[in-house]
């Protein structure tokens, strides 16, 4: 990446308070919070740097992140300068006309109780741009802008430079409620929902644009289309080249010019998802996708993706800063083990079944819905590639064992995949010892080879009807002779 990636905004000091709660106050019907842990971060245009600097950020091993910002002359603004060194980000400060900004979170477990807001309100002013600052933005890879209200974006002298910069260089602007207009030409303008129907100036009362576009899929069929309109308006209002909307769970939406809206699914991430800082995470993501040579959509495709696995690994909190801010790892896939020792915890029944699952087809989905439907968990046994061509020849696997997993985990009746390198699930079996074994019906009146395995712990083997004419050889012989 040529040039240092530049983060211009607001910052503040963001202040997680975690507790236990065990009693209500007896003054009032509240609950009362226990301090055990007290851990600070940057906030705003800081967090959002500092993510940029992450050593596995997409293009961060060697990058050099620039802030130029404004921190007030208190402890707050020393704290954020301290976390933000132990990052890996410069910081051009042009002073801040009054307290540093602090959000503070009390939680209990991992969830959020209250937050407190301190000097939050928008400032007079901030200092003069240094000509430090200047010369950065000039020599930039890509710039950020992340507004969060409090005066920075709209600095006569930080708008006149972002909108100096070089052709060459795009910039990503993330925009407030209460924060300023974005300056023309940005490359990409990222507006959440909330903030897009706030921001287009006819998306009309509740029950309009707004209303729909805020409600998501519960306000109705046309939420996306209500999307893409205040998308385009907000598009030609700033005059930029790219606008995206982020859908939060949903993804995000962009409009780039006149033919259909691109829209970029969210993977799922679960429910214990802490979206704080995700709109952080998604704008670092994309400006430095930009960077590195990526189109607009490149760049979304990119941002969802790094968005979700920032929530779902448990967002801003679970980030700590020392040798670079580095990001939380994301949960991968539920450990069969787990998914088992899960729903026996909770009395259920444990089911299993097995196979290579080359194409998955309509007959394996109606085996494996059956068998799910048989208990309160569903794991499925399945042959590593290896185990694949021992049994069906050199010409298979057609899908490789990462593929054919990943396939399997996204039908809703499967919990987990446990891979095995043997000719049989016999060993994984005996590690996992479900209640019940499920085979297809083209076993039926046969002698399971696992039957022997499941006799020692009483499990039970059983048969599911065989759909007809559904099998995946048949189906490659069908490709194979058209």
């Amino acid at each position: 990446m040529r040039g240092p990636f530049v983060v211009v905004g607001d910052t503040l000091l963001d202040r997680d308070v975690t507790g236990r709660v065990e009693r209500v106050s007896p003054d009032a019907p509240v609950p009362v919070v226990d301090e055990t842990a007290s851990v600070t971060r940057p906030g705003g245009a800081g967090l959002a740097a500092a993510l940029a600097a992450a050593p596995d950020a997409a293009g961060g091993e060697g990058r050099e992140v620039v802030l130029v910002t404004a921190l007030g002359r208190d402890e707050a603004g020393r704290e954020v300068a301290r976390l933000l060194d132990r990052a890996g980000v410069r910081v051009i400060d042009v002073g801040l006309a009054g307290p540093t900004p602090e959000k503070v979170r009390i939680r209990a477990g991992d969830r959020s109780l209250l937050r407190l807001d301190r000097n939050c309100a928008p400032v007079a002013g901030v200092g003069p741009l240094p000509r430090e600052a200047v010369r950065v933005l000039r020599a930039a890879a890509a710039v950020l802008v992340s507004d969060y209200g409090r005066g920075v974006s709209a600095a006569s002298s930080v708008r006149s430079a972002v909108a100096g910069r070089p052709a060459r260089t795009p910039a990503v602007w993330d925009p407030h409620p209460r924060g300023a207009r974005p300056v023309a030409g940005c490359r990409l303008v990222t507006p959440n929902r909330a903030e897009a129907s706030g921001l287009a100036p006819e998306t009309g009362p509740a029950g309009g644009l707004a209303g729909r576009l805020a409600g998501g899929p519960a306000s109705g069929p046309d939420w996306l289309a209500a999307a893409e309109t205040v998308a385009r308006s907000l598009r030609d209002r700033w005059e930029a080249a790219a606008v995206t909307v982020t859908l939060g769970a949903h993804g995000a939406l962009v409009v780039d010019g006149p033919g259909p809206a691109f829209v970029v699914p969210a993977p799922p991430v679960g429910t214990a998802g802490d979206p704080c800082g995700a709109g952080d995470r998604f704008a670092a993501a994309a400006g430095a996708a930009l960077a590195a040579g990526a189109v607009v959509s490149e760049a979304v495709v990119a941002a969802v993706h790094a968005a979700s696995r920032f929530v779902a690994a448990g967002g801003a909190a679970a980030v700590r800063f020392g040798y670079g801010a580095t990001p939380p790892e994301p949960p991968g896939p539920a450990r069969a083990e787990d998914v088992v020792a899960a729903a026996r915890a909770r009395g259920g029944t444990v089911v299993a079944t097995g196979g290579c699952f080359d194409v998955v087809h309509a007959g394996h989905v109606s085996l494996l819905e059956g068998a799910r439907a048989l208990g309160d968990c569903l794991v499925v046994c399945l042959n590593s590639d290896e185990s694949v061509r021992r049994l069906k020849g050199a010409g298979r696997p057609r899908s490789p064992e990462g593929d054919r997993e990943a396939v399997l985990l996204a039908l809703s009746c499967v919990d987990a995949v446990a891979v095995f390198d043997e000719d049989t699930p016999a060993a994984v079996l005996d590690r996992l010892r479900p209640d019940v074994f499920v085979k297809g019906g083209d076993y039926a009146g046969a002698d399971l080879p696992e039957a022997e395995t499941l006799a020692r712990w009483g499990g039970q083997a059983v048969v599911l009807p065989y759909l007809a004419g559904r099998s995946t050889t048949r189906l490659f012989q069908e490709v194979v002779s058209q």
